[in-house]
């Protein structure tokens, strides 16, 4: 992938660093969210499912990986979404680990300088996800929240796994490198991914060149630790569940 010619736009609603902090509560809606594109991923206030919009329509993943359409009046305290104008494809038409697969993102991308919204297609041996449980205040952070928390393995299906590849430099305003979550095909079944062996499908990838960064104006953000030492740690530990 060369230097893209022209420019596309990421929005995005509060930081990583404050969900890692417990700010588990925002002020934006999926309504505003989906004013601003029609893909993209994050959570809900009080941690209460996962999040994912594809094709214009916003979800919600339960703890126990159900799937529904969320309410455009839902609240979320961190969420990222574009416009989804996919400029590269890549056919996988062998299987491949999920290490495999981000391994031939890496190799196409040849700059790992923007952030990228990456879909990916296809059928799958089985996918490996978990959903954060909803919170009640006073709110633990994050590293705490998910203590003992289940993982769900689907079997053989047909979906997607769609989400963000994040510049490292990017730490703590978003996940450096892959953030992404799964959705069956049936809209069904889902989650927050942490692995998965793929049997064939589609890449598709929409580079972000300028983001649209909205911070919230609240007292507990406000008063937010953003920039703790263990924060890679605490990333690693929250988003691949080590």
């Amino acid at each position: 992938m060369d230097v893209p010619a022209g420019r596309h736009l990421v929005y995005q609603t509060s930081l990583m660093s404050a969900l890692l902090d417990g700010i588990y509560d925002g002020d934006t809606t999926v309504a505003t969210l989906l004013a601003h594109g029609d893909f993209g991923l994050g959570t809900f206030n009080a941690l209460d499912g996962e999040m994912l919009i594809l094709d214009g329509v916003c979800y919600r993943m339960r703890v126990d990986g159900t799937v529904a359409p969320a309410a455009p009046g839902d609240l979320t305290p961190f969420a990222v979404v574009t416009e989804f104008i996919p400029t590269v494809t890549i056919p996988v038409t062998g299987p491949a680990t999920r290490d495999q697969a981000v391994a031939l993102i890496n190799e196409t991308l040849q700059s790992a300088n923007y952030l990228y919204a990456v879909r990916l297609t296809g059928e799958f041996e089985w996918v490996r996800v978990r959903a954060v449980q909803r919170q009640e205040k006073p709110y633990l952070p994050m590293s705490e929240a998910i203590r003992g928390e289940k993982t769900l393995e689907f079997g053989r299906s047909t979906g997607v796994v769609a989400g963000f590849r994040t510049p490292l430099y990017g730490q703590g305003i978003g996940v450096p490198g892959g953030h992404v979550h799964f959705v069956d095909a049936d809209r069904q079944h889902g989650g927050h991914v942490l692995d998965f062996a793929l049997l064939s499908g589609t890449i598709e990838i929409c580079i972000g060149t300028d983001l649209h960064l909205e911070l919230p104006l609240t007292p507990e953000f406000k008063n937010a630790d953003l920039s703790p030492d263990n924060l890679a740690d605490q990333i690693e530990q929250t988003e691949n569940h080590r």
